[in-house]
């Protein structure tokens, strides 16, 4: 790939505060000194509307790094060259369930090379790391992140920490530590675990993707959304359901509706962005429902544990995108996160982890309520991979018959079966 670039810092023009628009370098440092706020980067967006059409996006390789002027690092990108552009499915079996006119869904469960949408960030926080001179990588995880810096840090030759609570599903576990990373288990919940990596960030200097590499980190995202917007026809979805941990996702994939909108690449028809958080850890779907612009800080109990962060860094911000856009929030229990699982697995062969539960749960109930209309256009955005949280559901979806390597056993089975299907009618 080889995107021309006339200034050092490429499309981009500096870190902004989010609350009081004061600007920084674009060096590794997420939070205004003067008011706390969270900077984000600032983008040149009228040398950005000269360089990018649709045409030259669709004649780059499918890839996030076909947006690559709207990404935020100053060259080529070093890390994950082959992250992103995953399938955008027409779900018509799920949508008939649901009680929906048209239904797709963008399954990031597939995608390059840990299975889950953090590969998005992740290539776009360590090439920006590694232009900033950064040989140590580090993050606060529950799970999916661990497994994406790990396996993307060990492709770019980069010394890497993962630091997770130590109660998460083995399965993850293993996904850092094959790849050599050098994972820590913190006895405590998510929250504990970041704040120990704020302060492990500031004595040791790593780029952490997640605190001083933040602003970087979370506009990898917006891939998300932009491929949504170009796999649909060079159109916004009217609904868009979205996970909710810090509720970052959710505000960059409407970040990203933003940006095409302006840049002339789709139509601003207006849309509804919804959040989806499991019942055991809903602070931010809570205030919502009740109609407030501020947040209560729990604390987590849910087998969604890729989504228990009990203080959202980006809550306030993801409430305000619902209220913005007309979306509504609303959340699921265990129960009906394995039952999301299940109806997305058996109506369309997409095995989701906890978290894509979560988000067909919420939308039934959205449908449901009249909240998203049945006569409507929805997409789910399905984060990560079934093969993850296999504890999740290990005794909830049936167990597998033996039988003798007889036919006679077979047919036995057989005849019960269809005798079944004859008496459920």
């Amino acid at each position: 790939m080889n995107f021309h670039m006339s200034q050092s810092n490429g499309f981009m023009k500096a870190l902004k505060c989010r609350e009081c628009g004061r600007e920084y370098p674009l060096g590794a440092t997420h939070v205004c000194e003067f008011d706390f706020g969270p900077l984000e980067v600032a983008y040149d967006y009228e040398r950005i509307r000269q360089n990018l059409t649709r045409e030259k996006i669709c004649s780059r390789p499918q890839n996030m790094w076909r947006y690559r002027e709207l990404l935020p690092i100053a060259g080529e990108p070093t890390v994950g060259a082959k992250v992103g552009y995953t399938p955008l499915i027409k779900a018509d079996r799920l949508a008939a369930r649901l009680g929906i006119r048209e239904l797709w869904v963008k399954n990031d469960a597939v995608n390059y090379p840990t299975l889950s949408f953090k590969d998005r960030v992740v290539s776009v926080a360590l090439s920006r790391s590694v232009e900033l001179g950064f040989k140590t990588v580090a993050c606060a995880s529950t799970g999916n992140l661990a497994n994406s810096v790990a396996a993307n840090a060990a492709a770019a030759g980069l010394h890497c920490y993962v630091f997770i609570p130590s109660d998460l599903e083995q399965g993850k576990v293993v996904n850092s530590l094959v790849y050599g990373a050098n994972v820590v288990g913190i006895r405590g919940h998510y929250d504990e675990v970041n704040r120990l990596c704020a302060e492990i960030a500031g004595k040791y200097g790593w780029a952490f993707v997640n605190v001083n590499m933040r602003p970087y980190y979370a506009e990898g995202s917006k891939s998300m959304g932009f491929e949504i917007q170009e796999q649909m026809g060079w159109r916004i979805p009217e609904h868009t359901v979205v996970c909710m941990a810090s509720g970052s996702l959710l505000t960059k994939i409407h970040k990203s509706y933003q940006e095409f909108s302006k840049l002339g690449l789709v139509q601003n028809n207006g849309w509804k962005i919804h959040g989806a958080q499991a019942t055991g850890c809903s602070p931010i779907t809570t205030a919502q429902k009740a109609g407030l612009d501020f947040f209560k800080p729990v604390k987590p109990n849910t087998i969604a544990k890729s989504l228990a962060i009990g203080t959202p860094a980006d809550g306030f911000y993801a409430l305000k995108v619902m209220k913005e856009t007309g979306g509504h929030g609303e959340d699921v229990t265990d129960d009906e996160i394995r039952e999301g699982i299940r109806l997305l697995a058996e109506t369309e062969g997409i095995f989701a982890e906890t978290a894509g539960g979560v988000t067909v749960g919420v939308a039934k109930k959205l449908i449901a309520q009249g909240k998203i209309p049945s006569d409507s256009s929805a997409v789910l955005c399905i984060t990560g991979n079934g093969l993850k949280t296999l504890e999740a559901m290990v005794g909830h979806c049936g167990e597998s018959r033996v039988i003798k390597p007889s036919l006679r056993e077979f047919e036995t089975l057989l005849a019960s079966d269809q005798a079944e299907v004859v008496s459920s009618r």
